[in-house]
């Protein structure tokens, strides 16, 4: 649901010193030509930017299409789900309820959602509302995202808050960063719980309605114009295609909120106006104060090594990634969920902004990597770098690298076809604590994989090797083909499912590995 970490990561991959300045920023026609390139060269259908300097809104535009069907273009209006990029806006609602003394940046979650459970009985009793925030829980990865990911499914937030029970901490409570969605659930239920209202509604009202944000919208069902929402698009195949908008989460406060360049510009010139808005900045929407808290370095983070930004820090604040980059405080995010792909990037010692965002999966995210990276280095006073070549070549790498290892997955089952199973021995029902029910099938003579309640998650099981199986899902929106792996019994009746992705550029938020799914017996 998030590519931070990986964006972040590969600018150590490009070792090298630092320019001679130049101490210009570029000109309008440079962006244009820029974004122009960049979605060209990612194979993207549309983008919009927006850049606030010193107070004001310097740039905003639309390019490419909202959608390769209709070739409606995209302008400074259109709106994109803007995915993590909606956890600030989560943070800052907490904000404005610790300043009206609703509640603390350390109360204990149980204090305000009492049935809520972690793995053991310390970190259930001690888990405050800033751990919630912080990536710091000791829970792996994208832990329990499958009752997210794909859309469609039937969980609802009480699975939410009882099902960390059933997860294994992979590291020590407060120790390590590891990126997770489902504790900002938590979170936006906390809101809901302390001021009365739902999230969507509290974020609608308290957040965008006072900054002006118009034409943004806290949840799809809350939309009340559809008209200029792009849709999203993959083009993993090589060719741009539409795929479904991704639908409400239980709540929005990990990644469900529709903005546009227009009313996100407004959003970052009330961060680097240090809660202030308004023509004459004469409102507050949350105080220096908490906007402190929020860019304050809450969990660690290794800092980037690349000698061009001699960067000192790294770690996650409160919904914000915080770093320093040539002696400059740098506050970001990025946001993913299907077929859209999003960055906000602020320098505040600069006060400068920049938001990117784009509708098709996977290029969107070296689009906005490269554009935001051209635009600060110009800034910073860097020569231009080529940061697209150099994206493009990563990401053409990755890409490759993954591409070929499924290829021989499925060369290997096509290979493997006349190997004679007894497929009596893996039908039936077998749950995991947290996930539910599955049901391997007969359908056609073949093997069927079928989730109970995310039935997004149905598929074709063909043999791989010796007790494992190959899924190929109905649902490909996204690259999230997995393999099952039975464990059997002395008579060779399968007794459990462990599973994991195929392809190692899988998105984390399909945690496959994080199921034991058990038989139940008849």
């Amino acid at each position: 649901m998030n590519q931070l970490k990986s964006i972040l990561s590969l600018f150590t991959l490009f070792i090298f010193f630092a320019d001679n300045p130049s101490y210009s920023q570029l000109p309008d026609k440079d962006v244009d030509v820029l974004v122009e390139n960049a979605i060209k060269k990612f194979n993207v259908a549309g983008a919009s930017v927006a850049i606030v300097k010193d107070g004001k809104v310097i740039y905003k535009k639309g390019f490419g299409v909202s959608s390769i069907e209709t070739k409606q273009p995209v302008d400074e209006n259109t709106n994109f789900a803007i995915g993590s990029n909606s956890k600030a806006f989560t943070t800052a609602a907490l904000a404005i309820l610790v300043e009206e003394g609703k509640l603390s940046w350390t109360d204990k979650v149980k204090a305000h959602i009492p049935e809520f459970k972690m793995y053991n009985d310390y970190v259930t009793e001690n888990f405050n509302i800033q751990d919630l925030l912080t990536h710091r829980s000791g829970l792996g990865l994208g832990a329990g995202d499958l009752m997210l990911f794909p859309d469609g499914s039937d969980f609802t937030i009480k699975d939410v808050v009882s099902n960390f029970q059933h997860f294994k901490p992979v590291s020590a409570f407060r120790t390590h960063f590891d990126y997770d969605n489902q504790l900002y659930l938590v979170a936006g239920e906390v809101i809901a719980r302390t001021s009365g209202m739902s999230w969507e509604d509290f974020v609608q009202k308290r957040i965008m309605l006072p900054l002006e944000m118009k034409a943004s919208y806290s949840s799809l069902a809350g939309m009340k114009e559809k008209g200029n929402l792009s849709s999203a698009h993959s083009s993993s195949s090589g060719l741009i295609k539409k795929i479904g908008t991704f639908g409400d989460m239980m709540n929005g406060a990990a990644g469900g909120i529709f903005s546009n360049a227009n009313d996100m510009s407004k959003w970052m010139l009330t961060q680097l106006n240090k809660g202030k808005y308004g023509t004459t900045l004469q409102s507050q929407l949350f105080s220096p104060e908490s906007q402190y808290e929020m860019w304050k370095i809450h969990t660690v983070e290794d800092a980037d090594q690349n000698p061009r930004y001699n960067s000192h820090f790294r770690g996650y604040g409160l919904g914000w990634e915080i770093a320093d980059i040539k002696g400059n405080l740098s506050v970001s995010h990025t946001g993913g969920i299907p077929g859209m792909l999003s960055i906000v990037t602020m320098i505040p010692d600069l006060n400068l902004g920049i938001t990117i965002l784009t509708n098709t999966e996977n290029g969107g995210a070296g689009v906005f990597s490269a554009v935001s990276q051209t635009i600060i280095d110009s800034y910073l006073g860097l020569q231009d770098f080529g940061w697209t070549e150099k994206y493009y070549g990563y990401f053409n790498s990755q890409k490759n690298t993954g591409d070929d290892i499924v290829k021989k997955v499925w060369e290997t089952v096509k290979a493997g076809k006349k190997t004679s199973i007894n497929q009596e021995n893996f039908i039936g029902l077998y749950q995991d604590k947290w996930f539910g029910k599955i049901e391997i099938y007969l359908k056609d003579k073949q093997l069927w994989f079928k989730s109970y309640r995310s039935p997004k998650l149905t598929g074709q099981m063909q043999f791989y090797k010796a007790n494992t199986f190959a899924i190929k899902w109905d649902y490909q929106d996204m690259n999230c083909d997995a393999f099952a792996m039975f464990a059997l019994d002395e008579e060779g009746k399968a007794q459990s499912i462990k599973m994991k992705a195929i392809s190692p550029n899988t998105d984390f938020s399909f945690d496959f590995q994080d199921l034991d799914l058990l038989r139940i017996k008849p």
